[in-house]
C-alpha cells in the first residue's frame, strides 16, 4: 500500500474494526518515529487486558515509560499497543479505569513533548469519552473502519484496496478476476493481503492476473465455498452439484459451527438471486450479454425506489459479482422452474426442521428434482412420497 504520511503531532491514535490495518499502520508509525528520534530506549506497553486491574497496571507502566528519560539521551517513542479498554467493554466502563483515563488525559495536555512521541493502537473506541476528545485536540487520530457485508459498497472498497496493493507488487488484474478474488475472500483485509501476496508470487514475472489464476491459488472462505455449491446449482450440472454437496456435508460433520440448514439457506439464496436476475432482465434493467464492468454500470442506473428496502429482497445489496455469475446461469432455468425450485427448497426446510429426516438424502432428492430435466420430475414424485 502507498505509504501514509507520518503524523505531525507528537501523539497519535490508530484505531478501528480493521485489526490488520490498525496493526500495520501503528507499526509503520512506530518505526518511522523511532528512526527519526534515534536511540534505543523506545518502549512498547501491552494494553491487551482482561480486567480492570490489568488495565490499571498498563496505565501505570505507560506513565512510567512517558516520564522516564532516555538512558542515552535523544528521543523516545512509547507505544500503548493493542489497547482494549477505550470502548464500551466492561473493563473500559469500570469506574477506576474511567478515572485513570481521565487523569491521564489531563496529564497529556500539559506534558512536555520535546523528544517524546506517544502512540496508541486500539480496536473500538468510545468517542464520547474525555480521553478520546483530548487525543483529538492534541494529536492525530486515524480510523480503520474495516468492511462489513451489510455495507452496500464493501466490495467496491475491497476491490479498490486490492488494486492498490497489487500495484505495489507491480501487477495488474482483470476486472472479473478482481471481482472473483474479493468474492472468494470476503470483507477480510488480512486475508485479502495474504491472498494478493500468494497470487503475485504464483504468476511470477507475468504482469497480469487472470481469473484462472484466482481459481488456481486463492483460498476460498466458508462463504465462498457455499457459493461453489450455489454455482453448481446455477450451472444446472447435477454430477458437480452432488459432488459439491457431498463435500459440504463432510465439512458440516467436521465443523460444529456449520449445519445442513445453513447449506440449504445458501441454496435458497442462490435461487432467489436467479429469480432477481430474471426479473431485472424482464424489466430491461440489465442485459443478458454483458461483461462485469457493464453489469456494474447497469446496476448503478437502476432507480433505488424501484426495489424493496429490505436487503433480503433487494438485489443491489448483493456483491455485484454474485449477480454477474447468476446472469450467465439464469438462462439455464425458466422463471416457472425457479419458483418451483424455491417451493421445493422451502419444503425441504420443513422436513429438516420438523421431521428429523436424513439431511443428506433430503437435500440430494431436492436438488435432483430441481436440476434434472422437467420430464424426469413426474418419475420422481413417487420417490418423494417416502419423505412426505
Amino acid at each position: 500500500m502507498p505509504a501514509a504520511a507520518t503524523p505531525k503531532t507528537p501523539v497519535a491514535l490508530v484505531w478501528g474494526d480493521d485489526d490488520f490495518g490498525v496493526k500495520q499502520r501503528a507499526k509503520e508509525i512506530f518505526q518511522k518515529w523511532s528512526a527519526e528520534l534515534g536511540g534505543m530506549d523506545h518502549e512498547i506497553v501491552d494494553a491487551g487486558v482482561s480486567n480492570s486491574g490489568e488495565a490499571l497496571k498498563s496505565l501505570s507502566k505507560l506513565r512510567e515509560a512517558l516520564q522516564t528519560l532516555p538512558f542515552f539521551g535523544g528521543g523516545k517513542v512509547v507505544w500503548l499497543q493493542n489497547c482494549n479498554f477505550l470502548g464500551e467493554e466492561r473493563t473500559a466502563t469500570a469506574a477506576a479505569v474511567t478515572e485513570a483515563l481521565g487523569d491521564l488525559a489531563q496529564e497529556l495536555k500539559t506534558f512536555k513533548w520535546d523528544n517524546v512521541r506517544f502512540l496508541i493502537s486500539s480496536g473500538k473506541v468510545d468517542k464520547r469519552r474525555t480521553f478520546y476528545k483530548t487525543l483529538e485536540k492534541i494529536g492525530t487520530v486515524e480510523v480503520f473502519a474495516g468492511w462489513f457485508t451489510d455495507d452496500k459498497d464493501w466490495a467496491d472498497q475491497a476491490e479498490s484496496w486490492a488494486v492498490r496493493a497489487l500495484q505495489e507488487w507491480q501487477k495488474e488484474i482483470s476486472n472479473e478476476a478482481l471481482a472473483k478474488l474479493v468474492a472468494n475472500v470476503g470483507p477480510h483485509v488480512r486475508m485479502l493481503s495474504s491472498e494478493i501476496e500468494k497470487l503475485s508470487l504464483y504468476v511470477g514475472t507475468r504482469p497480469r492476473i487472470e481469473t484462472a489464476d484466482v481459481d488456481a491459488i486463492v483460498t476460498r472462505n466458508k462463504q465462498a465455498r457455499a457459493f461453489a455449491l450455489g454455482d453448481a446449482l446455477g450451472d444446472r450440472d447435477l454430477p458437480v452439484l452432488l459432488r459439491r454437496l457431498d463435500e459440504e456435508l463432510w465439512e458440516v460433520r467436521l465443523d460444529p459451527q456449520r449445519s445442513e440448514i445453513g447449506l440449504l439457506y445458501g441454496l435458497i439464496t442462490k435461487v432467489r438471486v436467479l429469480i432477481f436476475v430474471k426479473e431485472m432482465m424482464a424489466q430491461k434493467w440489465i442485459k443478458a450479454e454483458t461483461d462485469y464492468n457493464g453489469l456494474k454500470s447497469q446496476l448503478a442506473r437502476i432507480p433505488a425506489d424501484a426495489l424493496p428496502e429490505d436487503k433480503k429482497f433487494n438485489p443491489l445489496s448483493l456483491n455485484p459479482y454474485v449477480l454477474f455469475r447468476a446472469l450467465g446461469q439464469a438462462r439455464n432455468y425458466s422463471q416457472t422452474e425457479l419458483i418451483a425450485a424455491m417451493d421445493r427448497l422451502l419444503d425441504c426446510n420443513q422436513k429438516l426442521v420438523s421431521r428429523g429426516l436424513d439431511a443428506s438424502l433430503v437435500l440430494q432428492q431436492a436438488l435432483a428434482e430441481i436440476v434434472g430435466p422437467p420430464a424426469a420430475a413426474g418419475a420422481k414424485k413417487q420417490l418423494s412420497r417416502s419423505y412426505a
